[in-house]
């Protein structure tokens, strides 16, 4: 069977059933164990204290704000090749838990900040680039909400997506394009000498693995949701036309 069988609406309705219990059970006993064990049981920093527990909800929902967004661009891209319906609503599912992300990383950004700069909010290129991102998110769903043909608000949210990809890029790697940025270099790099200590990056790891799991969970229950939205949309009109 070929990979886009699945991801027709039925079989996607029915291989996603089964999926999403042990999906959400996976992301709540990884996110548990995660934030318990970092907040709880690591030490505190020599340099930031406390502060830098922060990292266990930042890192993770910065990585996903980011990641989510990837995952609209490739569903859009799918949806303008293929013209395949659930990736186009896969894309629309998954933007405002994106949205979501990146306004828990801006918020628990700002708290570490504040220590640690002086201010909640400083016009440093990745924070700008990431502010852009959450502005992009939120223009991407009123898009959606604003056209009333699903197909027109496909293609259209799919060009938006595209271009907001930029920034998604940007707030990636900003600390490299500008070296003159506050914000610190990558937590998780694949250079061990720029990593964090081990005490901090296995629950850290635990934490990633928890709001990966928890997206998918989410996406796809808000996938099959608006599944069910379009066929009722379907029904009616053929009630009307009737």
């Amino acid at each position: 069977m070929s990979m886009w069988e699945y991801a027709n609406p039925k079989l996607f309705m029915g291989w996603t059933r089964p999926v999403l219990p042990w999906t959400f059970g996976l992301a709540a006993a990884c996110l548990v164990i995660g934030l318990v064990w970092g907040f709880f049981f690591t030490p505190d920093d020599f340099r930031q204290g406390s502060t830098v527990k922060i990292i266990y909800l930042h890192v993770p929902s910065a990585l996903m704000a980011i990641n989510a967004w990837i995952m609209m661009l490739v569903a859009s891209i799918i949806w303008v090749v293929r013209r395949h319906h659930v990736s186009a609503l896969a894309a629309r599912a998954a933007a405002p838990v994106g949205l979501v992300m990146t306004l828990i990383a801006l918020f628990t950004g700002g708290i570490w900040g504040q220590p640690m700069w002086g201010t909640y909010w400083a016009w440093d290129p990745r924070l700008t680039s990431f502010l852009i991102l959450f502005l992009f998110y939120l223009g991407y769903i009123a898009l959606w909400e604003a056209i009333e043909d699903p197909d027109t608000a496909a293609d259209l949210t799919s060009v938006l997506c595209m271009v907001g990809s930029i920034f998604a890029i940007l707030s990636r790697y900003a600390v490299l394009f500008w070296n003159q940025g506050l914000h610190q270099g990558a937590t998780l790099s694949l250079d061990k000498e720029e990593n964090i200590s081990d005490v901090f990056w296995f629950p850290l790891l635990v934490c990633i693995a928890g709001f990966v799991l928890l997206f998918i969970a989410l996406v796809l229950m808000r996938t099959r949701t608006e599944i069910r939205a379009r066929r009722i949309r379907a029904l009616e009109a053929r009630a009307r036309r009737a």
